[in-house]
């Protein structure tokens, strides 16, 4: 199954999305606020935010299954409202609740979803997905026999089975163990380097530092941040030493913009900005007041920090 060709390097761009829902019980509820984001190809770009930021209903507009109050959205070069069918062909959803007939093996799941994409002679690409997804091995067993983390890939290869350029993932490694989630995002690493689009949800910080190439954090229907991950992260311009002493902390030094804070007798913190003082003036400083250093721990800012500084209640 194949869909417009897009010469462009955007993936997914969405213009002044937004998204108000009318209840005639309430007044009218506004879940996205204008919502601006260009996408990539071939990234594995992450949508974060808290319950209720509006993260659902994007992905919703996205794939077709709510419809938009305002603004554009394109995928893969199709516009959703003039070219609907072939932006949803563009687009594999793998939602986060289970959805599959535990009397069907995978091969039968495979054969029912891509009738109905009108996938001609699916039996090359059914072979060809569960392999990506590692489940050749299961093939003709029913679902129901299936573990855990087997069931995730077989709804992975259901998104996959009309072989979309684009595959969302919502929270696809929520309530799995450390080893089941390791093998799962080596499954979409694979499907990444072979060219695939990924965006995903999660509430996993490290696991969504560690894996986007970039990410926008959603917040009260709007996108308060996105971009490259490192580089976001690396524009909150703070830094901490944890430096451990051989004696008791020696309280007689002053820095200009630098905090210490004793933990311990002999344990203390720093706090600094980068930007305005060089960590190394601080280490001469604490020299130079008599303390003997015994070890010295660096800790740079991370996701979760600027998670939190994005999306804190004001």
């Amino acid at each position: 199954m194949t869909t417009n060709i897009n010469n462009s390097n955007t993936a997914i761009k969405i213009t002044k999305l937004k998204k108000i829902y009318n209840n005639n019980k309430s007044d009218p509820v506004e879940a996205l606020k204008g919502i601006n984001l260009n996408i990539p190809k071939k990234s594995i770009y992450g949508l974060l935010g808290p319950n209720g930021a509006g993260k659902s209903t994007l992905i919703n507009i996205i794939a077709g299954l709510v419809i938009k109050t305002e603004g554009e959205v394109v995928v893969w070069g199709n516009n959703i409202d003039t070219n609907s069918r072939n932006a949803k062909l563009a687009i594999g959803v793998v939602p986060q609740e289970l959805i599959i007939d535990p009397f069907f093996t995978p091969i039968e799941t495979l054969q029912y979803q891509s009738g109905f994409y009108g996938v001609v002679n699916p039996k090359n690409i059914i072979e060809e997905v569960l392999k990506s997804v590692g489940l050749q091995d299961k093939a003709n067993s029913y679902a129901r026999s299936l573990s855990g983390g087997m069931r995730r890939r077989l709804m992975i290869a259901k998104a996959m089975v009309h072989r979309p350029p684009i595959l969302i993932l919502d929270e696809p490694t929520a309530g799995v163990d450390v080893e089941l989630r390791q093998l799962l995002w080596k499954n979409i690493k694979i499907l990444n380097s072979a060219g695939v689009t990924i965006v995903l949800t999660t509430h996993y910080l490290e696991e969504a530092e560690a894996m986007c190439d970039q990410l926008a954090i959603i917040n009260e229907g709007r996108v308060v941040a996105q971009g490259v991950t490192s580089e976001m992260i690396a524009k909150l311009d703070k830094k901490e030493l944890i430096i451990l002493t051989e004696k008791n902390y020696i309280k007689n030094i002053n820095l200009k913009n630098v905090k210490f804070s004793l933990l311990k007798p002999n344990k203390i913190k720093v706090t600094f900005k980068p930007s305005e003082v060089n960590e190394g003036n601080i280490i001469e400083k604490i020299y130079e007041s008599g303390t003997k250093i015994k070890s010295i721990i660096s800790r740079e800012p991370d996701l979760e920090e600027l998670f939190l500084e994005l999306t804190k209640k004001t």
